[in-house]
C-alpha cells in the first residue's frame, strides 16, 4: 500500500492528501495546532501534533519510516533551520521511499522588474524569510546528492482555491485594489498544484526543481476588479501603492515583480493546466460559491 506522510498538513498538502486517499492510500502528517486534529481525522488523515522544536511521537515516527511518499510544506524558521535536520537519518535509511516533494516559493527569484523567470534564473530575494527558502531548498536537495533520496522541489506561485481566494476577501471586506507600476505576479489554483504533484509522483525526476504557476501573470488590481465583476459588486477604490494603508507584510509583497515561466512542468510532466489564468479559476470558484467548500484547516 502507498503511504503519504505530510510534514505539515498545510493547504496544498491537504489537497494532495485528499487526492491520494481517494486512490486507496494511507495519509498521515503533522499539525502545529492540536485543535485541528479532529478536523484532519474527519477528512481521513492520521494527524499528530508536532513542531520542529519538539520530538515526534513514536507513532508518528513509525508512520514517517513506513512512508512511500513524503510531502514537506513546513517552511524554514526565522533562523533558516529546516526539518531536514530532524529526519535526514530516517529518510536516508529508508528502503521504501519513492518520492519526496518540498513545497518552496517562487519568491526565491526576488525582483525581476516584471521579467520572466525560469528554474535557471538568478535567485536574488530581498527578504530574509525568502532567502531562508533558498537554504531550505538546498538542504533538501542535498539529501538527493548525498544519499540518493528522491527529492523534488516545487516553487509555488500565489496559491488560491476554495476558502482562499479574492472572492472571499471581497465578501468579507478585506480586499484592496492597490496599483503599483509594473507590478505583476503569477498565481496557481490548488487543483493545478495537486495535479502537478501527482504527475511528478507518477513520473519522478529526483533532484528536479519545478516552477508551478499559471500561464498569465497579472496585476493584483486586475484580479480584484474581475472578482468584483463576478460578484456583481462595486470594486474597492483604486489607490496607489504610495498612498495605500496596508500592513508591512502586504507591503513586502509589492517590492518584487516577476512573471513565472511554467514550461518545465508542461514538457517534463505533461501538465495541462485546469485553470491557465485567474479568470478561469475565479469563474469556477464563483460557480461553486453557493455550495459548501471542501473542509480545510490551518496547519
Amino acid at each position: 500500500m502507498k503511504k503519504l506522510f505530510c510534514l505539515g498538513l498545510g493547504y496544498s498538502a491537504q489537497w494532495l492528501g485528499r487526492q491520494v486517499l481517494e486512490q486507496g492510500w494511507e495519509v498521515s502528517g503533522t499539525l502545529n495546532n492540536k485543535d485541528n486534529i479532529p478536523n484532519a481525522t474527519e477528512l481521513g488523515f492520521r494527524a499528530y501534533k508536532w513542531n520542529n522544536n519538539t520530538r515526534l511521537s513514536s507513532k508518528a515516527l513509525n508512520d514517517l519510516k513506513e512512508a512511500t511518499h513524503i510531502i514537506v510544506s513546513i517552511p524554514p524558521n526565522e533562523n533558516g533551520e529546516t526539518v531536514v535536520r530532524n529526519f535526514w537519518s530516517e529518510l536516508a535509511s529508508s528502503n521504501l521511499l519513492e518520492w519526496v516533494g518540498y513545497l518552496s516559493s517562487t519568491g526565491v527569484y526576488g525582483n525581476h522588474n516584471g521579467g520572466w523567470v525560469d528554474e535557471s534564473s538568478p535567485l536574488k530575494p530581498r527578504l530574509q524569510k525568502t532567502k531562508n527558502r533558498i537554504f531550505a531548498e538546498r538542504a533538501w536537495l542535498s539529501l538527493f546528492t548525498k544519499y540518493g533520496i528522491p527529492v523534488h522541489v516545487f516553487r509555488l506561485s500565489g496559491i488560491y482555491g476554495p476558502e482562499r481566494n479574492v472572492l472571499k476577501a471581497l465578501i468579507e471586506g478585506r480586499a484592496q485594489r492597490v496599483r503599483k507600476e509594473n507590478h505583476v505576479f503569477s498565481r496557481i489554483h490548488v487543483d493545478d498544484i495537486t495535479n502537478t504533484l501527482m504527475a511528478s509522483i507518477k513520473k519522478p525526476h529526483p533532484g528536479s526543481i519545478y516552477n508551478v504557476g499559471d500561464d498569465e501573470p497579472a496585476a493584483h488590481e486586475d484580479v480584484v476588479a474581475y472578482g468584483s465583476k463576478l460578484l456583481g459588486t462595486t470594486p474597492p477604490p483604486l489607490v496607489t501603492f504610495e498612498n495605500a494603508k496596508i500592513s508591512p507584510l502586504a507591503k513586502s509583497f509589492y517590492i518584487e515583480s516577476r512573471r513565472v515561466n511554467n514550461a518545465r512542468i508542461k514538457s517534463e510532466l505533461n501538465i495541462k493546466l485546469k485553470y491557465p489564468n485567474y479568470r478561469e479559476g475565479l469563474d469556477a470558484l464563483v460557480r461553486d460559491f453557493s455550495m459548501k467548500s471542501p473542509k480545510t484547516f490551518r496547519n
